[in-house]
Parts: structure tokens; C-alpha cells; sequence
């Protein structure tokens, strides 16, 4: 075939072209699915998006599974989070090459929502709380993923979830609000780095909205991303989400209206009704049909669709990866990664001198319901082999094992004592004379399984609500293992399925579910074997004890579902402390996909990993034996509390004090914190501002006995400025590698510029002539050295108010607003969520007199809006603005006359009225006509039909609005 798109020959832009400019619309229209209809007369495949490999490739069978993206990330180490995405794309290719229906090329991977809030469900999918660490992660992976060729993908990584997604609660119909500075300064940045050096060629938006507009018809995909992309970037949607746009969301009336909006967002790919792509394509249809729609706006998306394609080498003859078979798959070399990056991704976090373990070790009590299992995530791959703690340590010196949880019984009230019992076959559970023994596992939360000791096998519900225990432990997308305890008279219990918040009940010989909690069957337990008793006798047989203590990452605390605290679970804690207790050489393993917390004293020495992978108990006897120096340093605060956290739903950090940058307490643990084996010194700092460069040098020393890993890391810190800012800002770190008593001489360097904050004033990044503070040491809590420097940059003016519109949303403080959209298509406004809500715009000029204020609003219920000067309750009154009654999107411009309003001040702007929307403030040195203070009159603008546009928040085409 002689089609110039198939000739690698000529430009990527004029094949695509090529094979774009020759299909029919039909064929087009069939390339904006998930999968992507085949066009056989130009031999042209099926193709699909969307295959998981967050940290190696998942949901396809067992392939090597390395670390936690949290855990990779923990080893400060891009190159080898390099490394860890080119082995995990060498085995999607091979499964591809196996078989291309179930194994696609573009991977859904990797995560860079900045870890806002531990609580997150999703915790562990992310890097960092720090948005620049997660751009070097998210590159470093996304890097191995695309393959070395320059010009030949070897996958195509896409980013997610964008945008300012970091909570599972109801997240198809919350808002996360995000004021410019936060948005400009803290989410973005995780998204550019891999964007613009070409790492990744894709991004996913995510299920939530932001500013009350659905993060799939964010402006931001063609304003910002497609702008920092230097080719073609694909836009798929995350599961089942174009379809919220009219349901749960109720954006908009109808899905043609509603899918239209989405492509001309920017939206390229619909992943909806899996592999049955009709009913989308029927939408995509009539939206052309109802010219909301043009044949042009498909192609913009075929473009981009095809451009990875071709990059993907799918129209070459031949491409660097051709030869990638299964041999790959779990092969050596990748086992040997999976267990150095499960080695170096280790944090010691305390050490009272037990670590590291010396040759006079001969016996070791490995302890915890995690000793001698490893767990597999949502996102996971399944695990070919797994070495447990308990096995990685065996293969070291002698061992003993103690899973550590209670074992009970279980007695039915009302049945003269009979008990529950385990069908030996794992079926239906009933009732005998006989008590049926349960091992009791407690998961945090109130969240329990158990395990029937006849059979091995977990308590499950099947569909039909009947209690089997048939099950290898907490599994799949509806866990359908695990429940909560509900306290009745007389010490008795009932059981409460979680994912069905139904009740156990006793249906004749079975016990099945039941909708009312008055059918609950009353249970009381007796335990037999105490978990921590029998752990503490263990413990005292042995010269050391590991206790592996954490969490399940699918139960309490997953995708769909946040944490409500960070504690380790009451039952870990209290084998923790009766091991503690029996031997005073304790070792608290936490092997968790999050921050933790617990009570009473730390044991003599502590370590955190994320979920390791298949190696991890090789890992782990490493680092305890001494092998390795621990190497890896937490990427996000540990809070003593979650008590020290803002609401979930607050995305605000600069306001709510969140994140290391601007945490003003005392953590348990802070970021970039993690001990070694041996100590350093820090000396000569030097720091120097020349030639719009920031540069620093300091010599390290190993003070100790012997080699070891020291993570330098680099913080400022701004210290006058017109606007809040970090307390500390990593800026760069280096690893560095040292013989006892050795020293180097650390050098970085870095462009002024990204000392810039967002000027909301100005919209647009600043760098102000301003004193700052560089911080460097081992966290950003043990600063070593200190060293200010002085950038000459420039002094933000006061804003000139009669210089033209002023966005609602660039105010400087705010209470008791929240962020929406100010139009369907673009555009953001504030709204009040209670009376006497505020906003302020701080230092505005009013010149020689301010005579008329026009501002852009609606009011759910209608309102008055009150201009105050330098305070929001006693400040003297300006003007006051009536607002009209309207609906959500229907902006009009109410006018005033201001009353001695000269000079610089602050200026309040006063919701009287909670529901008042308020999309701009416009000053005029001459009166409104027909306007005098206190008097508004009232002028409608632009309340056009269509995803609509308001009088300075942006025009838009007309597409139906739905109110």
C-alpha cells in the first residue's frame, strides 16, 4: 500500500492528516470511544484505551508487581522510578503482542494528584503532597513507560486524574474549590513537567468537579495542558463519567447536549458503557445532527487520537519493541528491580539503636495479621510469588510466626447456646451445638473480617445475601468481606454487612442478609485465644521482635471510599504494645499505602513502606540486617492527628494552613524525614544570586562508622511579601552515596523565576523584589543550615480599579464563599454560602474617586451586595448593590454609585444574602446613568442561551442552557 500515511518517511502532522482527510464521518465519529471501531478498508485495527500499570501492569494476569506509587516515590530516586516504568512497559508490550484486544497501549499511568489530605482513599496511588517532587516522579515514570526512541512510543502514559481530585466522598458531585493561587501554584505544577518534556502524551480528567464545573469540561485541558504539550496530547475520559455529566452531576439536559460540550472542552475519548460503544456514538451523531457539533471539532479530536496512534508506530513497517516477547514477563531482571526498589523505598523512621541487627540475632518472633501475607491493591498487578516478612526473614536466621489476632466463637441469643459454624465445604454458614472457631481480623474503623479456622477461607456474602465463607480475604471492586459490629442489650452484637449496610440475620439453619435491623441476629462472643497475649509469649522467646502492623489496601480506605482518622487499628495497636512489653528489642513494621498514627510510647525503632510488591520480605531482611542503609524519606507529612487536618473537602491549603508547605504544628513525622544507619554533617553553605540564577553548594560529611545514603534537601522560604506565603518549598534535593568519613561538596542550582507566586492582582506569575531564606538538611524539619539571599524582582502595585474588570474569584482573603462556574463553557465566580459572607480585594486604588461600581451577579433568592472599605463589619459603606433573583447562570450587571470612595484601601465585598453568584467588580470614575449610591439600577447582559457565557467571564457558542 503506497497511502502516504503509512511512509515513516514524512512528517508525524501529514500523515495524520492523511489518514484523517480519508475517512468518511462515520468512521471518524467511531474513533472517540474507548474502543475504537476498526476501519478495514484502510486497514486501519481496533484500538483501545486504557490499560492499568500504575506500579507494573494490572488486571491481566500475574506480572511483576513493584512498590506503591507512594512507596516508589519514597526512594527519592527518579532513575529508578525510570527503570520501574520501562520494566513495566517491556511487559505490556508483551501481553500486547500476546494479545492487542486485551492488553492496549495507551496505560492509564501515572497518578500525579498532589496527596493533599491522607485520607484520601487513593492515597497510595499518588507520589507527594508536594506538587514539584510529583512532577519529577510522574516524569520519571511516565519517561520509562514512553521507551527511549525519540520518536517511537513505546506506550502512551496518561496522566490522572486532572483536576484538584483528592477525596472518594461523593466525588461525582463534589466541588473542590480552588482559589487561582492554589490552582496556579500547588495543582498544576504536578501535571506540567511530564506534559512538556513529552513523557506523556495523555491525560484522564477526573469524576469531580471543580469550581462547580465538571472536571471533564474544564477549559483548563485546552487552555493550559494542550498548551504545555509539544504534540498532540489525547484527552480519554475516567469510567463511566461522561454519562454523570447528565446524571449525577445534572449538568446538562440530555447526553448529545452534554457530550458536545465535552469535545469542544477538549475530550477526545469516551469511556462509557465498556466495550459497547453504540449509545455514545449515537449521542456523538445527534449532537452533529442538532449543530452542537461540526465536522470540525470531531476532527480536532480524531487528530489527536490518530497522533498517538502513529506515534505508537502502528503504521510503520517495523518498530524498536517488535521483538518484546514473554520471556519478559516477571523475568529475573525485573524480580531483581522489584526488590531493590522494595529495599530502597524503606523508611526508618525511629531508631533507639536496635537496627541494624547484628549476628548475635539467632531467633526472630515475626508478629501482625501482616507477617506473612503481602497484599495486592485495586491498581495492582497479581502478585506471581510473594515473600512475605515472615519469609525473607526465615531465610536469614530462625523464626517464629504468630499471626496475632483473636480467636472467638460466636453464640446465637435465643437458641439455648447453639453457635455459629463453618459448612467445611465453604458454603452457607448456620447454627450447631458445637462452637465453630473465627479468627478476628481488625482492619481500623470499626471494620472487621473474620476467617473460619475449619476452612482457611473468609466470611462473604454471595448474591444471593447468603453468609459463605468461601473467600481468600477482602477482595474486588464491592468487598464483599467485611463488617461492622453494632452493640446490643446484654453484651450481645450484630453484625452489619458494610458494603450492603445490611444485617446478618438467621433464616432458619442460615444465616443470610436482612434490610431491618431489628431482624439482626444478637450474637455474643467469647474469645478463646487472646492475639496479643499469644503474641507477647512468642515475643518473649525471641531475641528480637518484628511486629508487621498496617492496613488492607481494599478495605476501609480505598477507591470509592476515604479514611475517617489515620490510626493504626485498635487490635495492631495492642499486640504492638503487649509485644513491646515481653521484649524490649521490638521492631514496628508499618506497611500501609498511608500515613499512620497510633497511642502510647513508640517502640525502640519503627519503619514505614508502602505495599512492596512481590520482594518485599526480601527487602525488608535486608534493611534490618543492615545489608542497605534505609534509603527512603516520606514524601508526606505524618500528622500526629487527624484532628490537624482541614475538612476533606478543603482544597485551600494556603488558607487552612495544609501540607508541610504551610503546616504551622509539630508532626509526628515530617516530610522528607527518614533515618540511616549512621550520621552526617553539613557545612559551607554557600548561596548566590547571579545572572537570574539561584546556586548553593554545601559539603557533606559521613560522620559515622559506616557507608550510607543522606537525601540533601533544599528548601526557601520567602520572607516578606504582599501575600501569604510557604513556610518551605522544596526546591531540589540530590542523593548522595558516602564512605565512613567521607565528604562531597553538593552543588544546585536553580532559575529565579520558579521563585514566582501567582498574582492574583495581575493574573499572572510574579517574582517580587523580596529577602528570602534557603533551608538545606535532612527533612523539611531538620535544617541544618541556613542562608538568606535577596532577588531583585518587582513590587506588586496596588490594583487599579478603574482600570477595568475585576474578577470575583482574584480576591486576596475570603468567608464563607465557596468557587462555581460563572458560565457553562468558562469563566469562575464566587457565591455566598451564609449571610455577612466576604471577599477582599486588598490595596485597590480608587484614584482620585471612584463615582460608579457595576457588578456581574444572580441571587438564588435575590440580595444586596455591600462595598466596604478596610472592614468587612465597621468599615464605612461605599455602596450597595441590589442583586436580582435569576437562575444559576443568568449573570446581570447591577449598578451603583459610590459615596467617597478615593485613595488605596482594602475593599470588602459584603454578601448580605447567602445564594448571591458574583462573577466581576467594574469601577467608573463618572456615575451610571441613572445610578446614585446606595440606588442600583439594573441592566441584563448577555443572558444568552448555551453552556452560556457572562459579561466578562468569556463568550461561548450557543448550546441550549438547561438553568
Amino acid at each position: 500500500m503506497n497511502e502516504p500515511f503509512r511512509d515513516p518517511e514524512l512528517p508525524l502532522a501529514r500523515r495524520v492528516a492523511d489518514l484523517r482527510d480519508r475517512l468518511t464521518l462515520e468512521e471518524k465519529i467511531g474513533l472517540l470511544h474507548q474502543y475504537q471501531r476498526p476501519v478495514e478498508r484502510l486497514g486501519l485495527g481496533p484500538f483501545r484505551t486504557g490499560t492499568e500499570a500504575l506500579h507494573g501492569l494490572a488486571w491481566l494476569g500475574p506480572a511483576t508487581v513493584f512498590p506503591q506509587a507512594v512507596g516508589l516515590a519514597s526512594t527519592w530516586d527518579p532513575d529508578l522510578v525510570r527503570r520501574v516504568g520501562e520494566a513495566t512497559s517491556d511487559e505490556v508490550l508483551a501481553f500486547h503482542h500476546k494479545d492487542p484486544s486485551g492488553a492496549g497501549l495507551n496505560v492509564w499511568a501515572p497518578v500525579v494528584n498532589p496527596l493533599r489530605d491522607p485520607r484520601w482513599g487513593r492515597n497510595e496511588e499518588g507520589y507527594s503532597e508536594d506538587p514539584w517532587l510529583t512532577g519529577v516522579m510522574a516524569t520519571a515514570y511516565a519517561s520509562g513507560l514512553r521507551g527511549s526512541d525519540p520518536t517511537v512510543l513505546k506506550t502512551a502514559p496518561t496522566l490522572k486524574h486532572f483536576l484538584g481530585y483528592n477525596n472518594e466522598t461523593d466525588r461525582c458531585v463534589t466541588s473542590s474549590d480552588l482559589p487561582p493561587r492554589v490552582l496556579r501554584e500547588y495543582e498544576l505544577p504536578a501535571y506540567r513537567p511530564a506534559l512538556e518534556s513529552g513523557a506523556a502524551v495523555a491525560v484522564m480528567p477526573s469524576y469531580n468537579l471543580v469550581n462547580g464545573r465538571p472536571a471533564h469540561l474544564s477549559p483548563l485541558i485546552a487552555e493550559v495542558l494542550r498548551a504545555w504539550a509539544p504534540d498532540d496530547l489525547l484527552v480519554v475520559s475516567d469510567a463511566y463519567a461522561p454519562a454523570n455529566l447528565t446524571g449525577l452531576q445534572g449538568y446538562h439536559d440530555d447526553l448529545p447536549e452534554a457530550y458536545a460540550h465535552a469535545v469542544r472542552a477538549g475530550l477526545d475519548s469516551f469511556t462509557q458503557d465498556d466495550d459497547r460503544p453504540e449509545a455514545t456514538l449515537g449521542h456523538l451523531r445527534a449532537a452533529l445532527e442538532r449543530g452542537l457539533l461540526t465536522e470540525a471539532d470531531v476532527d480536532a479530536a480524531v487528530r489527536h487520537t490518530l497522533s498517538v496512534r502513529f506515534r505508537l508506530g502502528e503504521f510503520d513497517p517495523a518498530t524498536p519493541y517488535d521483538d518484546i516477547t514473554e520471556a519478559v514477563v516477571n523475568c529475573p531482571e525485573h524480580q531483581s528491580l522489584a526488590r531493590e526498589a522494595a529495599r530502597r523505598s524503606i523508611v526508618l523512621l525511629r531508631n533507639d539503636g536496635v537496627l541494624p541487627l547484628d549476628a548475635s540475632v539467632r531467633r526472630i518472633a515475626v508478629i501482625g495479621q501482616l507477617g506473612d501475607t503481602l497484599m495486592e491493591d485495586w491498581y495492582s498487578g497479581t502478585l506471581p510469588y510473594a515473600v512475605t516478612a515472615r519469609a525473607g526473614l526465615a531465610e536469614r536466621c530462625e523464626t517464629v510466626f504468630c499471626e496475632a489476632v483473636d480467636r472467638i466463637t460466636l453464640s446465637v441469643e435465643g437458641l439455648d447456646g447453639r453457635h455459629v459454624v463453618a459448612d467445611p465445604d465453604g458454603g452457607p454458614l448456620g447454627v450447631g451445638d458445637e462452637p465453630g472457631l473465627f479468627d478476628l481480623f481488625d482492619w481500623g474503623g470499626g471494620c472487621y473480617a473474620l476467617r473460619a479456622v475449619a476452612t482457611g477461607r473468609h466470611l462473604s456474602v454471595d448474591d444471593d445475601g447468603v453468609l459463605v465463607n468461601d473467600q481468600p480475604g477482602p477482595n474486588g471492586w464491592e468487598v464483599r468481606q467485611t463488617f461492622r459490629t453494632e452493640d446490643r442489650p446484654r453484651g450481645a452484637l450484630a453484625l452489619r454487612h458494610i458494603s450492603t449496610g445490611r444485617y446478618l440475620a438467621l433464616d432458619g439453619e442460615v444465616f443470610r442478609l436482612a434490610d431491618d435491623a431489628d431482624a439482626a441476629a444478637w450474637l455474643t462472643v467469647e474469645r478463646v485465644v487472646s492475639g496479643a497475649e499469644a503474641a507477647a509469649t512468642l515475643a518473649a522467646t525471641a531475641d528480637v521482635a518484628v511486629v508487621v502492623v498496617g492496613d488492607h489496601p481494599l478495605v476501609n480506605g480505598r477507591e470509592t471510599e476515604d479514611r475517617l482518622d489515620l490510626a493504626l487499628p485498635a487490635a495492631q495497636q495492642a499486640v504492638v504494645r503487649a509485644v513491646r512489653e515481653a521484649n524490649r528489642r521490638t521492631v514496628m513494621v508499618i506497611s500501609s499505602g498511608y500515613p499512620v498514627t497510633w497511642d502510647g510510647d513508640d517502640p525502640p525503632a519503627v519503619l514505614w513502606s508502602s505495599h512492596g510488591g512481590q520482594e518485599y520480605g526480601h527487602a525488608l531482611a535486608e534493611v534490618l540486617f543492615g545489608d542497605a542503609d534505609p534509603e527512603g524519606r516520606l514524601t508526606q507529612t505524618w500528622y500526629r492527628s487527624a484532628c490537624e487536618l482541614p475538612d476533606l473537602l478543603d482544597y485551600d491549603i494556603i488558607a487552612s494552613d495544609a501540607t508541610y508547605q504551610y503546616f504551622r504544628g509539630t508532626p509526628l513525622y515530617p516530610f522528607g524525614h527518614g533515618l540511616g544507619y549512621t550520621t552526617f554533617d553539613y557545612a559551607d553553605l554557600a548561596v548566590s544570586v547571579q545572572g537570574g540564577t539561584l546556586t548553593a553548594s554545601v559539603t557533606v560529611t559521613n560522620t559515622g562508622s559506616r557507608e550510607g545514603v543522606e537525601v540533601v534537601q533544599i528548601y526557601t522560604r520567602q520572607r516578606s511579601s504582599r501575600v501569604k506565603q510557604a513556610l518551605r518549598r522544596l526546591r531540589g534535593f540530590v542523593k548522595v552515596r558516602l564512605a565512613p568519613g567521607e565528604s562531597t561538596r553538593v552543588d544546585w542550582g536553580l532559575d529565579v523565576a520558579e521563585l514566582a507566586f501567582w498574582d492574583v492582582t495581575r493574573s499572572r506569575f510574579v517574582v517580587e523584589d523580596a529577602p528570602h531564606k534557603l533551608m538545606v538538611g535532612g527533612s523539611s524539619r531538620d535544617i541544618r543550615l541556613c542562608a538568606p539571599f535577596h532577588v531583585d524582582g518587582e513590587r506588586v502595585p496596588p490594583r487599579d480599579a478603574l482600570a477595568g474588570p475585576i474578577a470575583a474569584v482574584d480576591h486576596d482573603e475570603y468567608d464563607s464563599v465557596t468557587f462555581v462556574d460563572a458560565a457553562r463553557v468558562s469563566g469562575d465566580a464566587v457565591r455566598s454560602t451564609a449571610e455577612g459572607a466576604w471577599i477582599v480585594f486588598r490595596s485597590v486604588d480608587l484614584g482620585d474617586g471612584a463615582a460608579s461600581c457595576a457588578a456581574v451577579a444572580t441571587g438564588e433568592e435575590g440580595g444586596v451586595l455591600t462595598l466596604r472599605l478596610d472592614d468587612p463589619l465597621y468599615g464605612p459603606v461605599v455602596g450597595d448593590l441590589p442583586v436580582p433573583r435569576a437562575g444559576r447562570h443568568d449573570l446581570t450587571e447591577v449598578r451603583t454609585g459610590l459615596a467617597a470612595a478615593r485613595g488605596v484601601h482594602d475593599l470588602y465585598v459584603v454578601f448580605e444574602n447567602a445564594g448571591i453568584t458574583v462573577a466581576s467588580l467594574s469601577f467608573d470614575a463618572s456615575p451610571g446613568v441613572g445610578a446614585s449610591p446606595g440606588v442600583g439600577a439594573s441592566l441584563s447582559v448577555g443572558a444568552s442561551p448555551g453552556f452560556g457565557a457572562s459579561p466578562g467571564v468569556g463568550a461561548s457558542p450557543s448550546f441550549g442552557e438547561t438553568g
